[in-house]
């Protein structure tokens, strides 16, 4: 399972794709203090990536992988700073 749900909020693993957004969205939903834990993901689809923003969600650690944290990072830069 690429997203695991736990008390604090999302934590991705792996390749997460565009077929968990909509339990993402949900589960934030529920949660709006949600904290999202990157660390182990590998791909996040653009459209997780979406529901990530609208929903505001906080990043307590980053991908590993140095590409994918520049790009998670730039566009939560962009989306803070477009409000």
């Amino acid at each position: 399972m690429p997203i695991d749900y736990q008390e604090a909020g999302p934590v991705f693993r792996g390749q997460v794709g565009v077929e968990d957004a909509e339990t993402l969205l949900e589960c934030l939903q529920q949660r709006p203090t949600a904290i999202a834990d990157l660390s182990e993901c590998e791909h996040l689809h653009p459209a997780n990536l979406q529901v990530l923003l609208a929903a505001n969600i906080s990043v307590q650690a980053w991908p590993r992988d140095a590409g994918l944290t520049a790009w998670l990072r730039s566009a939560f830069e962009f989306h803070s700073h477009g409000e």
